[in-house]
């Protein structure tokens, strides 16, 4: 194992941060996977799986079972890890500009495309390097201007060359469940079935470039551009990217952490990323669904929330699944499904502004357009 510190634009006089990665196993020799967590520095649950991965790969690097490369950052946000107002932590967004740490990574397709489009020939293989290349080569000359921006820029320049990257995250209060690309959900459906999760959103474009798609949404990109041009050139999804969502905020818990570590582990013996016998697949709980299917309930208007279900409960349509109760007025408004599904995700606060999002669905029926995802 070698850990890299990675030191990050200062933003203040007297004021300095640093990315740690470690990494595992030899660069160049089969796959690469990496894998961080806590980009959102307030969802904690992926930093302690993390930690129990780094034991895991620790061990299997001395016992000679790493087929690949495997570079883990286990603290991916130094920056919202340290903003705490009031005795609460406030991760998700970047305190001097309001700017989500998990949106506005570079979107490269063009110039990269610009620049290999003319070499790209009928090797698949020879095309994914061709490309990796130039997508590490552009983001290296990228302008780094503030602090975020040099996060941003760390990360992604770790990523971009890997064919699986795992972005570990977690919801308010959720079921465990997975966002990725469409193209991808062949490859990722063993994830989903060792992790047991009870969705899986897919889109092609989710809106606003997080980091997940920053790293895959570029090799399905570049393949409609270079059909486009008529160009019969093999350009396969060369990046399994995943958001992993590992339940909710308080799921902090060293059983559940090490359950997660083990089934990602599985899944990187079953990609042939590690050594050893590939551990048997589960039963997929939930099939994937579109993203734009995924159906939110919203408070008309304010007042006490009650949940009448839990988180990864299958529901129908129609079905009542919250309660807001108006304890001035008497006002009662009880939401349900419009199309039924999974309830992968709720709201943790139980008082609720008018307007607030307080339970999602994931449903079959696709009926969302644009931004797909919330802030």
């Amino acid at each position: 194992m070698r850990r890299i510190d990675h030191p990050l634009l200062s933003p203040s006089l007297g004021a300095a941060r640093q990315l740690s990665s470690f990494h595992f196993g030899e660069a160049g020799r089969g796959e690469k996977v990496y894998i961080q967590a806590a980009l959102h520095a307030d969802e904690l649950p992926g930093m302690l799986v993390a930690w129990q991965l780094k034991q895991h790969f620790a061990a299997l690097e001395a016992a000679g079972r790493l087929n690949g490369e495997i570079v883990l950052v286990p603290m991916a946000n130094p920056i919202g890890l340290d903003q705490t107002l009031l005795g609460y932590q406030l991760g998700r967004f970047e305190q001097g500009s309001g700017l989500n740490f998990n949106r506005h990574y570079p979107a490269l397709a063009d110039s990269v495309y610009a620049m290999v489009r003319t070499a790209l020939g009928n090797d698949a293989a020879a095309n994914v390097r061709l490309i990796r290349a130039e997508l590490s080569r552009q983001l290296a000359e990228l302008p780094v201007k503030n602090e975020l921006a040099s996060l941003r820029h760390t990360l992604h320049g770790l990523a971009c060359d890997a064919d699986v990257v795992l972005d570990l995250h977690c919801d308010a209060r959720a079921a465990l469940h997975l966002y990725t690309g469409t193209p991808l959900w062949p490859q990722c459906e063993p994830l989903a079935r060792y992790l047991g999760a009870h969705a899986t959103l897919l889109a092609t474009e989710s809106g606003d470039n997080p980091f997940d798609e920053a790293c895959s949404q570029l090799w399905w990109q570049l393949a409609e551009r270079a059909a486009a041009d008529g160009l019969t050139v093999p350009i396969p999804p060369a990046c399994l990217a995943v958001t992993v969502e590992l339940r909710g905020q308080a799921s902090v818990h060293p059983t559940l952490a090490e359950r997660d570590a083990d089934a990602i582990v599985a899944f990187l013996i079953h990609r042939g990323v590690i050594g050893g016998e590939v551990p048997p697949l589960p039963e997929l709980l939930h099939p994937a669904t579109p993203l734009a299917g995924s159906e939110t309930l919203a408070a008309p208007h304010p007042g006490v929330v009650s949940f009448r279900v839990e988180p990864g409960a299958t529901v129908t349509a129609g079905q009542p699944l919250v309660d807001i109760v108006d304890p001035l007025d008497d006002r009662v408004t009880t939401l349900a499904s419009q199309y039924g599904g999974v309830v992968y995700a709720q709201e943790n606060r139980h008082y609720a502004t008018t307007g607030m999002e307080l339970a999602k669905i994931a449903t079959a029926t696709a009926f969302k357009t644009g931004k797909l995802l919330s802030a």
